[in-house]
């Protein structure tokens, strides 16, 4: 992991570098991309370019684009046969599966749902002046397609960390897709905690045209409302291309880690929490620290720790080229870097976490003291771990059941009170030149007058 000191004159470049190839609109080609680019399409296109050909072939092809890329993206020869999962299938992986998983994802869940029933936001009391009533109706999204990767690991928790949240906010359909092994076959345990939440509708899609197809329907896939769910570039940039024909969550893209720390904390914990980020791969990985020493320690502790790693080789080479150890002189300075960075995953642990804290202005979760691993927010605490991503955390929040919830004011006036607000009304319809509103007040009361 390389150590740079902020001190220094070209270490802000050097973070503003970091910060413009991890942007979501970077898309960053690489040699892999290219060649498969080509492989594809016959020519290198960027990740974008690519995405929009996707996106828009199955707008306009539907199933017949979706099999298509399938087969040249996954190695799996699709059909309307078996786009869709089984019941057989399902019932079968929860049948595979061990004890302890079943036991944990249980467990997983209900502490999910605790949470997002805790947090879900509940219609305020009307509020009354007069003859006014005003008051506002929260309505659950209707259909919700829910993305889960399963390119470079598959991750049965994104089944639930996407989908509770949408059931506790009363969305009544959750279809999800999630991309098939070369055999056609789904990560089973991406099934048994589809069987445990009651979702039925499971489709063999992924990428860019899964998320294309959940946004604008196919013969095999019903369109939803809205999209959620992480996922590489490919799908974070298709649902960057399908916002407003559906809505989104947020733009969740590779996974990122800030550790901010000083010399109270564990160089090994340290270097531990950094790792589960970084094995994604891709992700990107920062410590941000006022104590040299410490960022040695960690540096050294890393190469120690990655060599036991089974994915050490995709993960060396996101420590190589998404990592940095960033020594401020203060802690104010590194909170200022933490925030401008605005991390998808921060970790704190240091002498005064709650002062700390207290100047968080921008990261997707925070992980609070040395006996807060990372880890227990991707998979069991609460809290979605489908988070923003590439800086995105300064405006976007993390995935909630709130997201999934609409907001419908209510109004209602009686007679006295639309005769007490009409002046104010009319003026300021008729300043805008808008005159039949200022008549769709008027009316009301001419039929009163004539009867008066």
């Amino acid at each position: 992991m390389r150590i740079v000191r902020l001190s220094d004159v070209s270490t802000r470049e050097v973070i503003k570098e970091m910060q413009k190839k991890l942007s979501i609109s970077a898309g960053a080609e690489t040699p892999d991309t290219r060649k498969k680019t080509i492989e594809v399409f016959g020519e290198a296109l960027s990740p974008l370019e690519s995405t929009r050909r996707i996106v828009n072939d199955v707008r306009r092809d539907g199933d017949e684009a979706v099999f298509r890329y399938t087969r040249l993206l996954d190695g799996f020869a699709l059909d309307a046969s078996t786009v869709r999962v089984s019941k057989e299938e399902m019932a079968a992986a929860s049948r595979r599966m061990p004890e302890d998983f079943m036991r944990a994802a249980r467990n997983a869940i209900q502490r999910v749902r605790r949470f997002q029933e805790h947090i879900l936001n509940r219609a305020p009391a009307e509020l009354t002046d007069g003859g006014r009533r005003l008051g506002v109706k929260y309505v659950a999204v209707r259909r919700v397609g829910a993305y889960v990767p399963g390119f470079s690991a598959t991750l049965p928790s994104s089944v639930i960390m996407n989908c509770v949240p949408a059931q506790v906010a009363g969305v009544e359909e959750v279809a999800l897709c999630t991309p098939p092994r070369a055999s056609g076959e789904i990560c089973p345990e991406i099934l048994a905690c589809c069987e445990l939440l009651g979702i039925k509708e499971v489709y063999r899609i992924g990428g860019a045209q899964a998320i294309a197809a959940l946004a604008f329907g196919t013969a095999s896939v019903p369109k939803v409302d809205m999209v959620v769910g992480p996922g590489n570039i490919f799908t974070t940039l298709a649902k960057k291309e399908v916002f407003g024909d559906v809505a989104i969550d947020i733009l969740a893209g590779p996974s990122e880690v800030l550790v901010l720390a000083d010399d109270s904390a564990r160089a090994d914990v340290v270097a531990a929490d950094i790792l589960s980020q970084a094995e994604h791969a891709p992700a990107a990985a920062f410590l941000v620290t006022p104590s040299e020493e410490l960022a040695e320690a960690v540096a050294a502790e890393i190469e120690r720790q990655l060599a036991k790693l089974p994915r050490r080789d995709a993960t060396a080479k996101v420590l190589e080229e998404y990592a940095l150890a960033i020594v401020t002189e203060t802690m104010d300075e590194a909170v200022a870097v933490s925030n401008d960075l605005a991390p998808e995953h921060l970790q704190i642990t240091t002498s005064d976490n709650a002062d700390v804290v207290s100047k968080m202005r921008n990261a997707g979760t925070v992980f609070v003291g040395g006996w807060t691993p990372i880890a227990a927010g991707d998979y069991y605490a609460g809290p979605s771990h489908t988070l923003p991503t590439g800086g995105t955390a300064k405006f976007f929040s993390g995935l909630s059941a709130n997201d999934f919830l609409r907001q419908m004011s209510v109004v209602e006036y009686d007679e006295t009170a639309l005769a007490e607000d009409s002046d104010d009304i009319t003026t300021l319809a008729e300043s805008e030149g808008l005159t039949a509103h200022a008549e769709s007040v008027r009316v009301r009361f001419e039929k009163t007058k004539r009867d008066g």
